[in-house]
This record gives structure tokens, C-alpha cells and sequence, in this order.
């Protein structure tokens, strides 16, 4: 139980203490780029707009933790200034906080998806550890509710987001976050561009996928990283077939 506090902290979570676990977003990368695992990586746009949506959503006493710059582009002195005062990589500007506002009120507006995400009993941002063939992983879940896991997704175009669950590993998250907390995962999904809204459940297929990846990364950690690794990491290159 102290672990899971522990974790509920954001700077633990993704911090040493944290490293101790592998995670989901660790499996893109022992997968295709090994030679990066557990390398400091600074959060693109993207990922800071998604965190900001989430707590917008789901930890909104914890909006005023971002910096916001009233600037028109990242071009601009007034971002400059406000860039190197922050000392941090990238700032959100208002129009792209307007855009995350909208985007939560689209979702929030959805009768029945409100009533499911904000539904009595309902726990935001839980971690929760498990262990897989020795190996200890983590994660944190968006909404936990009585029999299921919620995850909230953007998509840059969600006609698409059957492929881009796929790319962007997904399945192997949907998989893994059921083995962490006992109940099946579905993502509810926003289009960035329009507001349209989706919910997905996932099929025996899409989590069988999951599952491969996660014992193709845990083949990959224990091969350059375990306690007995057989191979050196710097070793390492690709070989394919063209």
C-alpha cells in the first residue's frame, strides 16, 4: 500500500522511484529503440497538451500547475521570455489551452459518457503494480469504475484510431492495465480537430496483440537489461530483410 501512495505522486511515478517498474510507454521503446530504455526524454507538445487534458478533466485543482504564455506563436518575445524564466522545454499557449477546454467539454457534454466517467465511486489517476514472469510493472489509470478501466485518448483523426491503437501500442496498455487492476480497459476517444467522440472496447484479438508485445519487451529487457543480461546494449543494431 505505501508503494501505490507513493505512486500516486507524479514526480515518483515518473521519477527513480518509479523506474524501479517497466510500464507500458516503456515497451515502444525497448521494442524499437532499445538503446534509449529508461534515458531522460523531454515531453514533446503533444504529450503536455494530452496531460494537460487529463487534468483538466480529471485533477482540475491541479490546472493552475502548468504555465500558460498568452502568446500567439512559440516565435514571439513574450514566449521567449516566459520560456527561459520557466526553464522547462515547451510552453502551452492560451489557444491551445481553449482547444483542451473545448475538447473536455465535448466530452463532458456526452450524457452517457459523462455519466460513466464521473459516475459515483469513480477513482482518477490510480496506480497500481503487478508482476509478469519476475519481472515488476506499473501503471497509472485514468478512471477506475466498479468492473472496468477508462483511459482517455486524443486522436488527430479517430476514423483512424483503429490503426493508431496499434502504432501507438495501445493494445499492449489495454492488455497490461488488465492484469494490473483485474477488469477490462476501453478508451474514450476525441478528435482534436473536430470534437467527434468514440468508445472503444477491445477485442480478444487487439488484446492478444498486447499481450505479444509485453513478452516480446520483457525478451528484449531481460536479453540487454535483467539481472543476468546476455547481450550488450551498445551492441546493439537492426537486421531486417528488405
Amino acid at each position: 500500500m505505501e508503494v501505490l501512495e507513493k505512486l500516486k505522486d507524479d514526480e515518483l511515478y515518473y521519477g527513480e522511484f518509479g523506474r524501479k517498474y517497466l510500464s507500458n510507454s516503456d515497451i515502444g521503446t525497448l521494442l524499437n529503440n532499445p538503446k534509449m530504455f529508461k534515458k531522460a526524454i523531454t515531453p514533446t507538445l503533444p504529450m503536455l497538451l494530452g496531460r494537460y487534458l487529463h487534468t483538466l478533466m480529471l485533477e482540475p485543482n491541479k490546472i493552475s500547475d502548468f504555465i500558460v504564455c498568452d502568446a500567439t506563436t512559440r516565435t514571439t518575445k513574450i514566449y521567449k521570455e516566459v520560456l527561459l524564466e520557466s526553464a522547462q522545454g515547451i510552453i502551452i499557449l492560451k489557444k491551445e489551452v481553449e482547444d483542451m477546454v473545448f475538447l473536455a467539454d465535448q466530452i463532458k457534454q456526452n450524457v452517457f459518457l459523462n455519466e460513466i466517467i464521473y459516475d459515483k465511486g469513480n477513482k482518477f489517476e490510480q496506480p497500481a503494480i503487478t508482476e509478469i514472469d519476475g519481472i515488476k510493472w506499473k501503471g497509472k489509470a485514468d478512471i477506475v469504475t466498479q468492473d472496468l478501466i477508462l483511459d482517455i485518448k486524443t486522436s488527430s483523426r479517430i476514423d483512424d484510431f483503429k490503426y493508431s491503437a496499434k502504432k501507438y501500442n495501445y493494445d499492449s496498455q489495454a492488455w497490461l492495465y488488465s492484469q494490473l487492476f483485474g477488469c477490462p480497459m476501453m478508451f474514450v476517444v476525441v478528435d482534436k480537430a473536430t470534437g467527434r467522440l468514440g468508445l472503444y472496447d477491445c477485442s480478444e484479438e487487439f488484446l492478444d496483440r498486447g499481450r505479444e508485445k509485453v513478452y516480446q519487451a520483457m525478451e528484449v529487457y531481460n536479453t540487454f537489461f535483467g539481472e543476468n543480461p546476455t547481450e550488450d546494449i551498445d551492441q546493439f543494431f537492426i537486421n531486417q530483410t528488405l
